[in-house]
């Protein structure tokens, strides 16, 4: 396969051709269009020379095998970074991303609209390790200088939030924290490298549960974190310090996913702007929450800074029991009750943002349910949702 142009100068390709070539050359596996599982622990050196000096590229499975690497590649590609680390699962590549940053005695900044594992991470056992965490309010922009301190080593963003869905102002944020010498983390599950590129925004390590989009078909577990230059070293260390590697065969999934991704992402965003300006006329439905709709009050910046959306979204309901949602989201036999996303299946679960909020106020004016919008057909989708709500208002 090529490696670039006529005279071997490399193509600045497109984010739907780097999904299908990054991270692959099938002449170094006998032509085969994709990579091999390569299960193993030991790795064989010719002689002891080439052992002690660990002059192989890959010296033991926990480091790395062809598998692994093909997928470090491709991602650290497409994010633009200097280098890729896999880990097993979504949260690990926050941890680890947080922990290659902060020390005992640092202070960090998280947004109030987290995964809730992350928040339990900060609360516990960063707390444990000496390192004090500051929730803030998303939308805070450029103030985000205000909450500073002479020891704060970090801020960590989540845009949008995956349960509320506010966006952040990424690049002024990155600003104001490049100033002081922070580093920049950020969580970018929701909108992947194609549609939102962290790098360019300020963003120094950039994460992603691989279980979501990348993966694609709910069926396995992976988190990646791409890392700068000047960070990449010190996310390369954590990683392997800890001990982390994915399994070979979920490796293997995450590359057949991403050749698809571009293609699944597009009817994600289609399927899911139809089915939220749907809800959006419905008498039942306070307000969506959907970065891409022109009433969402971060639109602006989703319009700036984004190339696109994912199939993921909430609601608010017009005030109603809980035991009517329970039995609205009971009712729907298209949409399964899960807590992950990024799928090829639809989703639907309630939630409730109050009991994690402690820099921001959550309070929505009534039930709130977060849709995934799988691969199905939109039309049925919709029929499932109205006798779901037909549902609702029986209830």
């Amino acid at each position: 396969m090529g490696k670039g142009g006529e005279n071997g100068e490399k193509r600045n390709y497109r984010p739907a051709t780097q999904v299908v070539r990054a991270g692959r050359d099938p002449f170094e596996h006998e032509g085969f269009v994709n990579t091999p599982i390569y299960r193993g622990s030991t790795v064989l050196s010719p002689d002891v020379d080439h052992f002690l000096g660990k002059k192989g590229r890959f010296v033991y499975g926990r480091r790395g095998t062809p598998t692994t690497a093909a997928l470090a590649d491709a991602i650290a590609g497409l994010e633009g970074g200097a280098g890729a680390a896999l880990t097993p699962s979504g949260l690990s590549a926050i941890t680890t991303a947080i922990t290659a940053v902060a020390r005992s005695g640092d202070h960090i900044l998280v947004t109030d609209t987290a995964y809730g594992p992350t928040r339990h991470f900060c609360d516990t056992l960063l707390a444990a390790m000496g390192v004090e965490t500051t929730y803030y309010d998303p939308v805070v922009g450029a103030a985000i200088a205000d909450l500073f301190r002479p020891n704060t080593r970090a801020i960590y963003l989540e845009s949008p939030g995956s349960l509320s869905f506010e966006l952040q102002d990424v690049p002024a944020i990155a600003a104001a924290s490049k100033q002081r010498g922070a580093a920049v983390l950020m969580d970018n599950t929701w909108a992947t490298p194609l549609y939102f590129r962290p790098h360019e925004h300020g963003v120094d390590l950039s994460i992603q549960a691989g279980t979501k989009y990348l993966g694609g078909h709910a069926d396995l577990n992976l988190g990646t974190i791409s890392a700068t230059g000047e960070w990449w070293p010190k996310v390369k260390e954590a990683a392997g310090t800890l001990g982390l590697c994915p399994g070979p065969e979920d490796a293997f999934l995450a590359l057949r996913g991403l050749r698809t991704l571009a293609v699944r992402l597009e009817r994600h965003m289609q399927s899911g702007l139809a089915i939220a300006n749907w809800l959006a006329g419905r008498p039942e439905v306070k307000q969506v929450l959907h970065p891409a709709l022109a009433t969402h009050p971060q639109h602006a910046i989703w319009k700036r800074d984004f190339h696109g959306a994912c199939g993921l979204f909430s609601v608010v309901l017009k005030p109603r029991p809980q035991a009517a949602v329970a039995a609205f989201i009971d009712e729907l036999e298209l949409f399964g009750i899960g807590a992950s996303w990024g799928g090829y299946e639809s989703l639907a679960i309630p939630f409730d943002c109050a009991k994690f909020r402690t820099a921001t106020r959550w309070n929505p004016g009534g039930p709130t349910v977060r849709f995934h919008i799988g691969l199905e057909d939109a039309d049925d989708l919709i029929a499932d949702l109205e006798r779901g709500l037909k549902r609702l208002a029986a209830a």
